[in-house]
Parts: structure tokens; sequence; C-alpha cells
């Protein structure tokens, strides 16, 4: 009986009220899962050569991600996950302005955060495998473990063009999925249809960029490799990278 008083007490003191409070430390959350699977499939799949892993293990890991972050902050904070998910959630007053700043400024935090444990966890692997050196281009990069880079062919404009209709295409199937006047996903398997429909964007569309579609899970990463010693070019348009990322979705 005291352990259990000690507990129920336990739990009444950490207990987090504040709603806003509680949706951002859900998102904060989910948003390092996401990227914590997706990050750690490309990890296994760069340092190994291919040999653990490619680049369909790549998209997969970040397609079963998204179904897992949702699962994880579906009820509190919708899992937006993304802050061109919040912003369409904006547009279509589903969602208040007062809140996107907020949610973009926790989920991008949280991309950054999975980006410094991945890092950790891959440490040995990234070290071994670039010889010491991190770099942004040439034949042991490693910073497109972290963040999505261009295919060598690939113009500025037709990246653009690119992450415009994959991104489009991600928003208007996640907003047919939750459609009550569509023919209903069964419950509780939204994030399983969401998932799904991420890994048909990522082995459709993934040549060009790598279907970052996110740019909280681009952008939070890049920084992560910017301070961690990759240095300015990861955030610079360079040709030769040499490979395209798995999925960031």
């Amino acid at each position: 009986m005291g352990t259990a008083s000690f507990l129920k007490r336990a739990q009444a003191l950490l207990r987090i009220r504040n709603q806003l409070a509680r949706e951002c430390l859900a998102e904060l959350l989910a948003v390092f899962v996401l990227i914590l699977i997706t990050l750690s499939g490309s990890a296994q799949m760069v340092t190994s050569s291919g040999m653990k892993g490619n680049i369909l293990t790549a998209y997969l890991a970040g397609a079963l991600a998204v179904m897992v972050a949702v699962y994880t902050a579906g009820g509190v904070s919708g899992a937006h996950l993304n802050p061109a998910f919040s912003l369409t959630m904006c547009l279509l007053e589903q969602f208040p302005w007062w809140k996107l700043p907020i949610f973009v400024a926790v989920q991008t935090l949280g991309a950054f955060i999975s980006a410094g444990a991945v890092y950790a966890l891959y440490y040995d692997a990234i070290q071994h495998y670039s010889n010491g050196t991190l770099t942004a281009s040439g034949p042991r990069e490693t910073a497109s473990i972290f963040a999505t880079y261009p295919a060598d062919y690939l113009s500025l404009s037709n990246g653009f063009l690119d992450q415009v209709i994959g991104t489009a295409l991600l928003i208007v199937g996640i907003l047919a999925i939750m459609d009550t006047r569509n023919k209903g996903v069964p419950e509780g398997l939204e994030p399983v249809a969401v998932a799904l429909l991420v890994f048909s964007i990522e082995i459709s569309m993934g040549s060009n960029c790598g279907c970052p579609m996110n740019p909280a899970r681009d952008f939070g990463p890049r920084l992560f490799t910017y301070v961690a010693g990759w240095g300015a070019e990861v955030f610079r348009w360079v040709e030769g990278r040499g490979r395209v990322g798995g999925w960031q979705g």
C-alpha cells in the first residue's frame, strides 16, 4: 500500500495539466521517435556500405517510423510531425495560427535532438566508415545520413517542383485518410494507412531528393550536422553528393 500510495503521489506531482505543454511534449516525443528510426535506417545503410540495409529498407524504416510517431502523439497533439501539415491545418481553420510557430519550433527541436541521438548511437560506425573525416560530399560522405541532398543531375527548379509535388501529395493523402466522408479507414489503423501513403511516395518519388517533405525533419538534422563538424557545406547546393538518403517524412 505504501508503494502504491507513493506512486500515486508521484504521478499526481509529475502530471502536466497545461494542455499546450502536453501537446508540445507529445509533439517533441513523436518527432524524436520519427527521426530516430528514420535516420537510424539511413545510418545502417550508409555505414555498412549497403551490407546491412539498402534504399528500400531505409524507406521502409521511414514509413514505419511515421506509423509509430502517429501512434505516439496522435491522441494528444494530433501528431502533426511536420510544419507543412501544421500550416495546412491553419489554412483549413482546424488549428489556431498562434500555435503554428510553437509547433514548428518544437518539431525542429525534436528533429535536432534526435539527430544527436543517432550520431551518438552510430558514432563508431560513422567514424569507421568516414575514416574520421566528416564530409558532405565525396565517396565517404556521411551528411546524407542526417539530411537529404539532391541527385547530381537535379536542377534547383526541378528540386523545388519535386518537393512541392511530393509534399502536396502527402498532405492530400493524409486529409483524405482523415476525412470521415470518404470510405473510412478502420478505427485505430489510420497511422498504418499514413505509413503506407508515405511508403508509396518514397518508392515512386524518392530518386530526385530523397522525399524529405518535412522542413523540420530536414532542417533540424541539417543544423545538427553543421554544429557537429560537417561544416557549412551541408547548407550548400553541391554536386557530387553521391547518394540520396532515405525518406525523411
